[in-house]
C-alpha cells in the first residue's frame, strides 16, 4: 500500500510538471503573436520617413500606411474574437499567423504606396485574428486570477520587448538594406507562431448558440473607418471630413440599435458594458494608446525629418521607453495584487500622460534629456497599466466570453491607436509640421491620457486582491 501511494504521488507530480511545462510552451507561442504585431507596428513607424521619401508620399499617405493596419485591426477584432469562440481559438490563431505572414511578404514587394497600404490592411486582418485568440487562450489556460495576472504581465511585457527590438533592429536594417527589409523580418516569426501553435496550444471553443453578426460587423467597420477618415483628412478636405464624421455618428447609432436587439448573440453583447470593471478598462485603454501610438508615429518622423537622428539613432533614442516597459511589466501583476488592478491601471495611464506632457517640453530638439525623461515616464506607465487593464477587462467576464472580451479590449487599444495617429498627426500637420505642432499634439495626447486615468478610477470598482 505504501509503495502504491508513492507511485501514485510520483505520477501526480509528473503529470503536474508536464502540464506546467506545456503551459509555459503555450505562453511562449502566445507571446510570439504579441511580438509579431508590435514589432510590425514599431518598424513601420520608424520607416515612415524613408517610405515617404521613396514614394514621394504626403503625411496623410504615411498616416494611412500606419492607420490602414490599425483601422482594419480594430474594426475586425470583434469578428476575430467571435470566430475564436465559435470555431476554436487555436484554429483562428493559426489562420491569423498565416495571413499576417502573407501580408508581410506583400508589403515587402509593394511597387506603389497604394499597394503598401493594402498590404498593411491585410496584415491588420491577420492581427485581428491572432491577438484576440492569444489573449482569450490566457483566460482559458490560466483560470486562476492570481496566476493569470503574472502571465499577463509577461504577455504584456512582450509589447515592451518588441518596442526595444523593433526600433533598434529596424534602424539598422533601414540604413543597411532599405525599408523593404523590415517586412521580411516578420516572416520567420509568423511561420514560427503557425508551426508551434499546432504543438503547444490546446483546442478550445465556446459557441453556445452564437453566430456571425454581419450587420454588426458592417456597421462597426463603417463607424470606425469613417471616424478615422474624418480625423486624417480634416486639415485638407474639411467638407468631406465633416460628411465622414456625420456618417460615423450615424453608423454608430445604427450599430448600437442593431446590437441591442440581438442580446447575447450580438457581435458586441452590450451587457458586458454593465460591468463597471470592464467599462472602465475599455475607456482607460483607449486613452492610453491614443497618446502612446501618437508618440511612436510622430517622434521618429520629426527626429528624422529635422535631421536630429537617422533611422538607427531614432531607434536608439526610443530604447529607454521600451527597456523600462520590459523591466516594469513582469511586476505589474504583483502591484495589482497589492493595490488592485483598478489603481494600477489608473496610475499607470496617468504616468503616461505626464510623460507626454514632458515630451511636449522637448519639442524643437532643445533638450533630448527632457525627451528621454518623458519617454522613460511613458515606459513606466505602460508597464504598470497594460496588464492590469487587460486583466480587469478579461477577468470580469465568464470564460465562455473570453474571446469576445479579449477582442473588445483590443478594439479599445487599436481604436485609441488609430485615432491617436490620425488626430495627433493631423494636429502636427495643421501646425505646418513645426515644433509647435509636436508640442500641441503632445499636450492633447497627455490630456487624453489623464482623462482615461480619471475614468477608470471613477467607473471601475476596486478589485479585491485574490487569495493566494
Amino acid at each position: 500500500m505504501w509503495n502504491h501511494d508513492i507511485f501514485h504521488y510520483r505520477t501526480l507530480v509528473g503529470t503536474a510538471h508536464r502540464v506546467a511545462n506545456r503551459r509555459w510552451l503555450t505562453l511562449a507561442t502566445l507571446c510570439i503573436a504579441v511580438l509579431i504585431a508590435q514589432i510590425d507596428t514599431s518598424l513601420v513607424n520608424l520607416a515612415a520617413h524613408r517610405i515617404g521619401s521613396y514614394f514621394t508620399a504626403s503625411t496623410a499617405a504615411l498616416q494611412w500606411v500606419v492607420d490602414s493596419y490599425n483601422l482594419v485591426y480594430a474594426a475586425l477584432l470583434l469578428t476575430g474574437g467571435l470566430l475564436a469562440d465559435l470555431w476554436g481559438r487555436r484554429a483562428i490563431f493559426m489562420v491569423g499567423a498565416a495571413v499576417f505572414t502573407a501580408a508581410s511578404l506583400l508589403c515587402a514587394f509593394a511597387p506603389t504606396v497604394s499597394l503598401l497600404i493594402g498590404g498593411r490592411a491585410l496584415a491588420g486582418l491577420g492581427a485581428a485574428l491572432l491577438l484576440p485568440a492569444s489573449l482569450a487562450l490566457i483566460r482559458v489556460v490560466w483560470p486562476n486570477r492570481a496566476e493569470r495576472g503574472r502571465v499577463l504581465g509577461i504577455w504584456a511585457g512582450c509589447n515592451g520587448l518588441a518596442l526595444a527590438i523593433g526600433p533598434t533592429l529596424g534602424g539598422l536594417l533601414i540604413e543597411r538594406f532599405g525599408w523593404r527589409s523590415l517586412f521580411f523580418v516578420v516572416v520567420p516569426l509568423g511561420l514560427t507562431a503557425f508551426a508551434s501553435a499546432m504543438l503547444t496550444i490546446p483546442k478550445s471553443s465556446d459557441p453556445q448558440g452564437r453566430h456571425f453578426d454581419a450587420s454588426g460587423q458592417i456597421l462597426g467597420v463603417a463607424a470606425l473607418g469613417s471616424l478615422t477618415f474624418a480625423a486624417i483628412e480634416m486639415h485638407r478636405a474639411h467638407l468631406i471630413a465633416l460628411l465622414a464624421l456625420a456618417a460615423a455618428v450615424l453608423a454608430f447609432m445604427l450599430f448600437m440599435m442593431s446590437e441591442s436587439k440581438k442580446g447575447g448573440a450580438a457581435l458586441v453583447p452590450l451587457a458586458l458594458f454593465r460591468t463597471r470593471e470592464f467599462l472602465g478598462a475599455m475607456i482607460a485603454t483607449t486613452g492610453m494608446t491614443f497618446g502612446m501610438y501618437g508618440v511612436l508615429f510622430l517622434l521618429p518622423l520629426v527626429w528624422q525629418s529635422t535631421g536630429v537622428f537617422g533611422p538607427a539613432g531614432a531607434g536608439m533614442a526610443l530604447m529607454p521607453m521600451a527597456l523600462v516597459f520590459v523591466l516594469v511589466s513582469p511586476f505589474s501583476g504583483a502591484l495589482s495584487r497589492v493595490i488592485g488592478a483598478r489603481s494600477a491601471g489608473s496610475g499607470g495611464v496617468a504616468i503616461i500622460g505626464l510623460g507626454l506632457l514632458a515630451l511636449s517640453a522637448s519639442a524643437g530638439g532643445k533638450s533630448m534629456m527632457v525627451a528621454e525623461f518623458g519617454l522613460v515616464l511613458t515606459g513606466i506607465g505602460m508597464g504598470f497599466a497594460t496588464a492590469p487593464l487587460l486583466d480587469l477587462a478579461v477577468g470580469a467576464v465568464p470564460a465562455a466570453r473570453s474571446g469576445t472580451a479579449a477582442a473588445l479590449i483590443n478594439v479599445a487599444r487599436m481604436a485609441g491607436a488609430t485615432l491617436g495617429v490620425a488626430v495627433l498627426g493631423t494636429v502636427f500637420a495643421v501646425a505646418h509640421h513645426s515644433a509647435a505642432g509636436l508640442r500641441y499634439a503632445m499636450w492633447l495626447g497627455g490630456g487624453i491620457q489623464l482623462i482615461g486615468a480619471a475614468a477608470v478610477a471613477a467607473i471601475a470598482r476596486p478589485v479585491a486582491a485574490p487569495t493566494l
